[in-house]
């Protein structure tokens, strides 16, 4: 019997139930599906109309699509856009976790795109989700037609666990909780115009980090073979202070190998990278002749 990503069966419901008060609010008219693959039930948010280009959303670890809500309505206006809950992680999708060097997670993202009856799509992702874009891309290049990686793994060796063993536990063992972890992630709480949808993720995040068990398994690196497979174009975005890979070596290296990149490093960011909705709708419909 497969073991539960989560500490208790309260503690999950308790997500279950936040998360679904957050799909009700979704920003734009959507359908919702659940798919079903080799690797478990996958939930998918599809907004955006089918006659645009397609676009896939793939979130980061301790998270769900609850990620991009703050993108999605900016990028259905022009893009046909599936966000995608991770097996895995807090969302509604299966608790499967397969190592992430068996291959499972290529596959499974290839299920559910045939079962969504997406032959082409642009894809854009984050941290994990940005590990699992690049995989897939290496694999599918044919398929994809631009590629956005926010903080991807991957593409420069993990910092080791202990490290963010003891980042987590930082996070959840001081009291003015919100206030440390958007300073561990680099957030910065001192800004009057985020602050309340900072303070709203925050506790978001806050419960799933409660209940949720963390992975501490490292990606693999692609090697430079994998990366010169990356033929379409790619946007690469790193904070300077990330904590879980070094942003310089890791856009260094894609830019080495991939023959089309535009890369960002945004100066005193971390791992959490917010307010890029407009830069990557504006990367993808750069002289794009679908849009």
């Amino acid at each position: 019997m497969m073991a539960s990503i989560f500490r208790s069966k309260v503690g999950k419901q308790k997500i279950m139930n936040a998360y679904s008060k957050i799909i009700a609010e979704w920003p734009v008219e959507n359908k919702q599906h659940r798919i079903s693959t080799s690797h478990g039930e996958t939930f998918v948010i599809e907004s955006g109309s089918p006659e645009y280009p397609a676009l896939v959303l793939l979130h980061e670890s301790l998270s769900n699509s609850f990620s991009w809500i703050g993108d999605v309505a900016l990028l259905s206006e022009r893009f046909h856009v599936f966000s995608i809950d991770l097996i895995g992680e807090a969302g509604f999708s299966d608790e499967s976790r397969p190592p992430y060097k068996s291959g499972a997670y290529e596959q499974w993202l290839g299920e559910v795109l045939t079962r969504l009856g997406v032959e082409q799509c642009s894809i854009a992702g984050v941290s994990l989700g940005g590990w699992i874009a690049l995989r897939y891309a290496t694999l599918h290049p044919d398929k994809v037609n631009k590629l956005i990686v926010l903080c991807p793994g991957g593409l420069a060796m993990q910092r080791r666990d202990f490290l963010i063993r003891a980042l987590l536990h930082k996070i959840s063992a001081r009291g003015n909780k919100s206030k440390e972890i958007g300073g561990v992630l680099g957030m910065d709480t001192r800004n009057p115009e985020e602050a309340d949808n900072m303070r709203k993720a925050l506790e978001f995040v806050l419960l799933i980090t409660k209940y949720e068990k963390p992975r501490f398994a490292t990606f693999p690196v692609f090697s430079g073979a994998e990366l010169t497979r990356l033929t379409m174009p790619i946007l690469v975005i790193f904070g300077d202070r990330d904590f879980l890979f070094n942003a310089e070596k890791s856009i260094d290296r894609i830019r080495q190998f991939a023959s089309n990149v535009t890369s960002v490093l945004l100066p005193g960011v971390g791992h959490a990278i917010l307010g890029q909705t407009a830069r990557i709708n504006d990367f993808l419909i750069r002289n794009d002749s679908k849009i």
